[in-house]
């Protein structure tokens, strides 16, 4: 174990809530404050420790990967731009809803239970009745509380959070940083597919020991690790064929293979994976070997991705949401109009929203005749006319040709019977 992962361990070890400080980590574990400082940067890539503004870095407890997130009051600590007035040990909790007090006491006091975060403003009883109930603060108009209410939230580890917005802004803000959690987390990563076992082979391996290992696993393609576990190349069936069993396969391995980590969306590596020809993909923190993604993963994680419900709503999905589809013999049309959040400064239909909708009817009549996964390829506008907020407008996507691996969509969209955009679209097919 080399002494990063010894310090993380240590780190890991360390009570949730406790401060951890750069020199208190280097004095316990005898190293330099700069060895000291990038384990800690390493602990919180790994989501184990959390550098809160005006708190400190602290130790947090690892959310897994969960379909939606659940906040905690830290998170929410940047989210508002507040600051920690009490309580500061329990700010790595979760919360259980939010409930902004602006009501009556004992309408309050119906409303909330523990775990919630009570949103409210210089009132010092709503305060006390919050900490009884079990539930955090968050104090709005930048005011503070009473030190024996600080005194009682430290007693409890609920934290108080102060900050500077008035109850409508901060509700606005955590309304719509929630729904982009929502989209993020619908966004499938690497690590939500890489298998759970891991086989790779040392550069110490003779062509004999890939092919014993091939056989034990069942598995082809592997990626080629050093005495540190750092990813030095991928190796396949091909490159060792017709070479003698006692040749070392780091003469025969890919060097400086394309490597991913943790946090790529499995749509960039089907997309890498596609353009580049290739079946398989290490996956490193860093250089160090963690995972592999094979192309089985990542059409079995697309299709995941299909059945699952969609809790929050993008940008494309809200636009997609004005419009209507139906098939026809040679593909889709898309029907709708213009509305104001597709305009641009000027007042007429966005260019690039046209585009993202014109591409959209191009997949979209792939997917319906192929029902196959695609990436772009390329994508040629040859003009666009425009179009005022409320006109009406019909995309029709037709395929023009097919072949194994590719498709071309020829794409126009229509307004009073008028062509006013026009567009070719060819994409690669996502194939087992």
């Amino acid at each position: 174990m080399t002494k990063n992962e010894q310090i993380l361990s240590y780190i890991k070890s360390l009570p949730l809530g406790g401060k951890i400080s750069v020199r208190q980590i280097a004095q316990d574990m005898d190293v330099s404050e700069g060895t000291a400082y990038k384990a800690i940067k390493d602990a919180e890539l790994e989501g184990v420790v959390s550098t809160i503004p005006r708190v400190g870095t602290i130790r947090v407890e690892k959310v897994e990967d969960k379909r939606i997130q659940q906040l905690t009051f830290a998170e929410i600590i940047n989210i508002v731009e507040g600051q920690v007035i009490g309580g500061h040990e329990g700010i790595y909790k979760t919360i259980r809803k939010f409930v902004i007090g602006a009501m009556a006491l004992e309408e309050i006091a119906r409303y909330i239970s523990e775990g919630d975060l009570l949103i409210v403003g210089n009132r010092d009883d709503v305060h006390r009745l919050a900490l009884d109930k079990g539930c955090a603060i968050l104090i709005t108009g930048g005011f503070s509380c009473k030190e024996e209410i600080k005194r009682i939230a430290a007693e409890k580890k609920l934290p108080i959070i102060s900050t500077s917005y008035d109850t409508f802004t901060i509700t606005s803000i955590i309304n719509r940083d929630i729904q982009e959690k929502l989209i993020r987390k619908q966004i499938l990563l690497a690590e939500g597919i890489m298998p759970k076992k891991l086989h790779y082979l040392e550069n110490s391996y003779k062509v004999r020991d890939m092919k014993r290992v091939m056989k034990q696993t069942g598995h082809s393609r592997f990626p080629v690790v050093d005495k540190n576990m750092h990813v030095i190349g991928v190796v396949t069936p091909r490159d060792i064929a017709g070479v003698d069993d006692d040749e070392w396969i780091s003469s025969h391995m890919t060097e400086n293979p394309i490597i991913i980590d943790r946090t790529t969306s499995v749509a960039y590596v089907s997309h890498v994976m596609i353009w580049e020809g290739i079946e398989m993909v290490p996956v490193a923190d860093g250089k160090k070997l963690v995972g592999v993604v094979t192309r089985q993963d990542v059409i079995r994680g697309l299709q995941y991705i299909r059945s699952q419900p969609h809790l929050g709503e993008s940008f494309e999905d809200i636009l997609l949401n004005h419009c209507k589809m139906e098939e026809t013999e040679k593909g889709v049309m898309m029907t709708g109009e213009i509305t104001p959040m597709m305009l641009n400064e000027l007042g007429i239909a966005s260019a690039g929203v046209l585009v993202m909708l014109m591409s959209t009817a191009g997949y979209l009549a792939i997917k319906k005749h192929k029902h196959l996964d695609s990436v772009l390829d390329s994508f040629m506008i040859y003009f666009i006319k425009p179009l005022q907020m409320e006109s009406k407008i019909e995309i029709q996507a037709e395929i023009i040709n097919m072949g194994r691996k590719f498709y071309k969509v020829d794409i126009s969209v229509f307004h009073e019977k008028e062509i006013v955009s026009k567009a070719m679209m060819s994409a690669k097919l996502l194939k087992k």
